[in-house]
């Protein structure tokens, strides 16, 4: 049975005592909880991939010279590409949308991601995280294979479709984290949820480099019909697999069920209604608000604008664009993966304090971005280092995932949802605001424009850093189970 204590050693990095769980961590193959995770890892990749497929299929959506006007291709760097002259389909549809429109079209998703974050946080309490994230990639999937419909009836459908597609997308997260919240023991937490968060990445490792070959062999079209097909076939899976919690779980073992139960005993509320007022005037609360908005400023203006910046500047030509803009990803998916299993291995074998490893974990993914960032702007036409110092860069951001990322199931984990959902409306405005920020700054595509646009992500991510350093917390809060003074962390 676990013994509630109040960890003192909140600040400090030294041992943090351990709830005594009488029943030892049991095998992870074939056990429910890693069943979970598994089927919401590829849930997550499905989702990135629905995601990021529409930023390479429009590059051939539209017609060759209608986004000139606005960008020049800086003659900085000596043009340089392996001459892979295979004959292109040129059967897609072309369209004659500016950049500007361009922009809106990209933009549209993350208008309707950001409406759904805290009622799926709420109804996820209400209803379960279960049909809240299944039907939330099915309605994607499902607005996915309507694209190419949309784009054929006008722009305005178009847009109108992907801001739907943001809807669906836009309760998942907090979905999940409102299941794992009553599926992942206190100490699996990091590997639990960094293997089902780490789907995302490699989403759009797979999707960049495939929904490029497709647009280049097939039709532009297929990319929409075979990512949302997939989708759909998931949604059967996961429907008839999952469950909300342990007990209503149908072929979970006996020992299982009372090892996740006895492990979350003492941190979960009973209370129905949400603490509002004391929650949105929770400090730790704040932390990870600051420090998610500043991770993502970095993480959306890559995600958008790599493939214009490989380029315009590096000038590599498309092929090889889908391949190197796939990279980052795939070095973020790797150290996700990784430093959930460092994270959990620190504060179970080595007793450090959850909220030591939180922090250093956040310090790590923030400030080592922030660097390598500001270093890939200085180093000129050097292709190799420009994209080792770019992938560097997102990669070590994946240590985020087991710092801030999951900090919310440390310090609510009955709220966890409802947290994520606030936490994730502050972290959308970035992919709204950031891209648009960093493309009216590079007009002309010159390296110094570009420094600017990396000069500015970093700082935005270093005073996060900072400040999820001095405000972060590790422990569960007061308002979150009713007052008892229970941190069974």
């Amino acid at each position: 049975s676990l013994h509630p204590h109040s960890d003192t050693s909140a600040s400090s990095c030294g041992p943090e005592p351990l709830p005594h769980v009488s029943l030892c961590p049991l095998p992870t193959c074939c056990s429910a909880r890693y069943n979970l995770a598994l089927l919401a890892f590829f849930g997550f990749f499905l989702l990135y991939a629905l995601r990021v497929n529409l930023s390479v299929a429009l590059v051939d959506m539209i017609e060759p010279n209608t986004s000139l006007a606005k960008n020049t291709t800086s003659k900085v760097c000596p043009e340089h590409s392996s001459a892979l002259n295979v004959p292109r389909n040129t059967t897609g549809k072309k369209y004659s949308w500016d950049a500007d429109t361009q922009g809106w079209i990209l933009g549209s998703f993350f208008y309707g991601y950001i409406i759904t974050q805290i009622p799926g946080g709420y109804f996820a309490r209400k209803i379960g995280g279960k049909l809240l994230l299944g039907f939330g990639i099915l309605g994607t999937a499902v607005f996915t294979l309507f694209t190419p419909l949309a784009a054929d009836l006008g722009v305005g459908y178009l847009i109108a479709v992907r801001a739907l597609e943001g809807l669906g997308e836009g309760v998942t997260f907090p979905a999940m984290h409102a299941m794992w919240s009553s599926w992942a023991p206190p100490l699996e937490r990091s590997k639990l949820l960094s293997i089902s968060y780490a789907g995302a990445q490699l989403g759009t490792v797979v999707s960049l480099p495939l929904s490029g070959l497709i647009c280049y062999y097939v039709n532009w079209i297929y990319v929409f019909y075979i990512f949302g097909a997939l989708g759909v076939f998931w949604f059967l899976f996961w429907i008839w697999l999952v469950s909300d919690t342990p007990e209503t779980h149908r072929r979970i073992s006996p020992t299982e069920r009372e090892y996740i139960l006895s492990s979350l005993k003492n941190q979960l509320s009973t209370q129905k209604s949400v603490p509002w007022e004391p929650m949105l005037k929770s400090l730790p609360l704040w932390a990870i608000v600051v420090a998610h908005f500043s991770y993502n400023w970095t993480f959306y203006t890559l995600l958008t604008l790599l493939p214009t910046y490989m380029k315009e500047i590096l000038r590599f030509d498309a092929q090889e664009n889908g391949f190197l803009s796939a990279l980052p990803y795939f070095g973020c998916w790797l150290f996700i993966i990784m430093s959930g299993q460092i994270a959990d291995y620190l504060r179970e074998k080595q007793n450090l304090s959850t909220v030591c490893v939180r922090k250093t974990f956040t310090l790590i993914g923030m400030i080592g971005p922030a660097v390598f960032l500001v270093a890939a702007g200085f180093i000129g036409c050097d292709y190799t280092l420009a994209v080792a110092f770019l992938t560097i860069s997102t990669a070590l951001g994946g240590f985020c995932t087991s710092g801030f990322g999951i900090n919310h199931l440390d310090i609510a984990p009955s709220f966890a949802g409802i947290l994520l959902g606030i936490t994730n409306s502050f972290a959308t405005i970035p992919g709204m605001v950031g891209p648009v920020i960093a493309k009216s700054l590079t007009h002309h595509n010159t390296v110094g424009e570009w420094q600017t646009v990396f000069y500015i992500a970093a700082s935005i991510n270093l005073f996060g850093a900072i400040f999820f350093a001095l405000f972060g917390s590790g422990e569960v809060q007061d308002w979150a189970v009713n007052g008892r003074h229970l941190h069974g962390n």
